[in-house]
This record gives structure tokens, sequence and C-alpha cells, in this order.
């Protein structure tokens, strides 16, 4: 029915911040008689609507507005942690319907035409033409029906109309029927649907609420010919994050293709892109000790950000290794991956110093105005990246002790492994060798 637009004052003005406001105009608006109302902050980016959008889809309308109703009322009696729960269904109310008696208005020798002319004079009156003021573009519908004292329902038994017969009242050969108003039929794809909407409740997180009523509809299975998706923000959840699964294999792809061609060893490319997806585990550890959520948006593009820092390291320190492989060629494998720690040592730390402090305090919540002079805690800004920078700085705390250690003891990997081959094809041939049952070549029983 209506719609107020409440706009805060600046954050440093108040002691009360946004998300403390909206919760105290939730409670102000939850309990207003014959009343129903919600606050919706307002969307950064494309609309989406509510957070948890359920759609019904099917054939029969009657089928869909029964289990759309006993979704709803599980959600609101059933689940905890939802708020600005509705749905589409329509609106109560009852829709008349005029039947004709064809058979008994030929009797009369009425008009079927004349008999619509006469009901739609009670209901919306007969069409005439249009007129356009002056003062407006639009055209203003011209039409004719009684005065409102004339227009109730019960003034249809009283309607004449002319017949071969004389006059005639339109009660003789029509019939009223009461039934369920629809006010409107949302169809996707040819198919009638209605939506069930909630928001989760501040500190609750979207997808445990959608699992909880997956579960539930697995449970209790809606009516044959009544069918299920999720829309809103899980939808777009998905979307996105299909479109980073397919730009991070992408630049995986081309990653492989860049370094085979550099080291010309299709092992070390595997070791250096083995190490993202090993920081990629350290973002999933961090998040899983702080107990924070997982952004598709922000920690997806983190964790594609800290492919690069990640992969950089590991060029450096392998590219190291093989220049001192091949230049000191007297040198044993354990003393050229000790050195080749050693000379990499300071690079690795700093990029990783520059860059895990450099968004460290964006992780903590920290923003720093140089310009103003001003260190503010948990503000605004902070809050829109905190996942991004948190994915970076957990990954790299991860991946720079892989880069550091790990990454070194698989480049001498491959050596050991040959190493240890050798000696036992050595030793099964010095045990074949001293097998005293074992015939020599040239001599026959």
């Amino acid at each position: 029915m209506g719609t107020i637009f409440v706009e805060f004052t600046d954050r440093r003005t108040r002691d009360v911040n946004g998300f403390d406001i909206e919760n105290l105009y939730r409670e102000a608006i939850k309990n207003i008689p014959g009343v129903r109302a919600e606050i919706a902050a307002v969307e950064q980016g494309p609309p989406v609507g509510k957070e948890l959008q359920l759609e019904l889809y099917g054939e029969n309308l009657t089928d869909l507005i029964n289990e759309a109703r006993r979704v709803r009322d599980h959600l609101e009696n059933g689940m905890s942690g939802l708020i600005d729960i509705d749905d589409t269904t329509p609106i109560p109310g009852i829709e008349w319907r005029i039947n004709v008696d064809r058979a008994r208005a030929a009797m009369f020798g009425a008009n079927i035409s004349e008999v619509g002319t006469a009901v739609q004079l009670l209901t919306n009156g007969v069409f005439m033409g249009d007129y356009r003021p002056d003062d407006t573009e639009e055209e203003v519908d011209i039409r004719v029906r009684y005065p409102k004292e004339y227009r109730g329902l019960e003034q249809i038994d009283q309607i004449q109309i002319n017949t071969t017969s004389g006059t005639a009242p339109v009660s003789s050969f029509i019939t009223r029927e009461p039934g369920p108003k629809v006010s409107s039929i949302q169809r996707v794809d040819g198919s009638k649907v209605i939506y069930v909407r909630a928001n989760p409740a501040p500190g609750v997180i979207t997808d445990t609420k959608l699992q909880e009523l997956r579960q539930w509809l697995n449970e209790n299975p809606l009516l044959p010919g009544v069918h299920y998706q999720f829309r809103g923000a899980n939808e777009e959840q998905e979307q996105s994050f299909a479109f980073l699964m397919q730009a991070f294999v992408l630049s995986l792809m081309l990653m492989a293709i860049l370094l085979v061609t550099q080291f010309n060893s299709y092992y070390q490319a595997l070791l250096i892109l083995s190490s993202v997806l090993l920081s990629t585990t350290g973002v999933l550890l961090g998040l899983l000790i702080t107990g924070q959520t997982f952004s598709v948006i922000l920690t997806g593009v983190g964790i594609v950000a800290l492919a690069g820092i990640i992969v950089n390291n590991n060029i450096i320190l392998i590219d190291t290794f093989n220049f001192l492989r091949q230049n000191h060629k007297e040198w044993s494998l354990q003393e050229i991956v000790v050195q080749t720690g050693v000379q990499r040592l300071r690079p690795v730390f700093l990029t990783t110093f520059t860059t895990g402090c450099g968004l460290l305090p964006l992780a903590m919540h920290v923003s720093i105005d140089l310009i103003g002079a001003e260190v503010e805690v948990g503000g605004p800004i902070t809050s829109q990246w905190v996942s991004l920078a948190s994915a970076i700085v957990f990954g790299l705390g991860f991946g720079t002790i892989l880069t550091l250690i790990v990454t070194p003891a698989m480049l001498a990997l491959p050596s050991q492994l040959r190493h240890y081959i050798r000696a036992l094809k050595r030793l099964f041939s010095r045990s074949k060798d001293d097998d005293p049952k074992r015939i020599e070549p040239g001599f026959g029983t």
C-alpha cells in the first residue's frame, strides 16, 4: 500500500549503528494491528529481492496455493531465524460469475450481447469512446454506467432488457455463482508460479536455512504436479560461483601453459599449480578457525588474486633452484635446496609481509584514513572488503610456509626417488647374484 524511505544521518553524528537502527524499526512495526510491514535495506548491485526465495510451479493453481501456504506456515512456526516472511498467493476475495442459460434466453428471445451490456452497466460500464484532455497526453475512457446507488450486486435482479416478447428481467435466465478471486497469475516458462520468500535474521546464514528447508521438503514432499526450485540470493550465488570456477580453471590452464614453456618441465609446472590449490586450503582453514562465512564473490576473488602471489613466490624459488643446479654441478642436491631457500627467503618474506600487512587492517575491520587522521574499527568500508582481505591474508600465511618448506622438498623428491629406485635395483641384483641355487648360463644339468 505504501513505502517509507528512511535515510540515516552520518554515522559519526549518532550513537547507534545502522544495523541496530534497522532492528529497532523492525521491532516497532512488528505488532501493528491490521498492518503487515517489513524493513527492506537498499540493495547493492542488481536487485535480487529477498535472500531466501522458494518458487513453486505447476499447472493446478489450487494445489500451488495450498502448498505455498503449507510451506509458509512451516517457515513461520517450524523454523527459527527467519524474518519478513511472505508469499505471492492471491489475496482472499470473492469473484462472482454470471452464467447465462442460453436455452432459456432463446425462449425469451433475448440477445446474449444485450445481457452482457446490462451487466456491464452495473460494473465497469460500457465503453463509448475515449477523450484526451488538453493538459495531458494520456487518453481517458468514456464509460456509461448506472448511478452509484444502483450499482450493487443486488440490483442485478432489477435489470430489464428488451426481448422479442417485450421487456424481461435478466434474473429470468442468468444465475450467480461465487468463486475465489484470483487477483493475478504469474507464469514462468509457461508454468504458473507462486513464491514463498523470507530473509534471515541478523547473524543467521542464509545457506543454513536453505539447507534446512530443503531437508524438510525432502521429508514432507509436495503434492504431485507441484515442483519447486530456489531463487533469489541462492540463484545469484550459484551463478557467481559457476563463473568464478570457470575463471579460476581458465587462469590455471593459462598459467600451466606459460610455466611449461618457461621451465620445460611438466613436474615443476604441476608443483607450482598445486601450491595454488594448497593455499586455497589455507583460506578455508582460516575462515573455519575465525568463524567467518564464505562469500562467493569476495572470498572467490580473493582466492583468484592469491593465486598470482603464490605462483610468483614459487616461480622465483624454482628458477633459483634450476639456476644453482645448472651452474654448481659439484654441489649435492641437499646443498642446492638449502642454498635456494637461503637466497629466496628474503624476497618471499618481503612479498608476504608487504601484502599481508597492507591487507591486515581490512581483515581486522580497521579502517585508517590518512588524510583525515582517523582510525575507525568496524566501519562500513571494512565490512564490505573484509572477506576479500581475509582470504588473501590467510592464504598468504599458509602459502608462504608451503613455498619455503614443501616446495624445496618436492623439488628434491624426483632425484631422491630415482636414487632409491637405483638402490633397490642394486640390492635386488646383488641378492640374485648371492643366491646359491642360481644356475649359471651354459652349465646344464
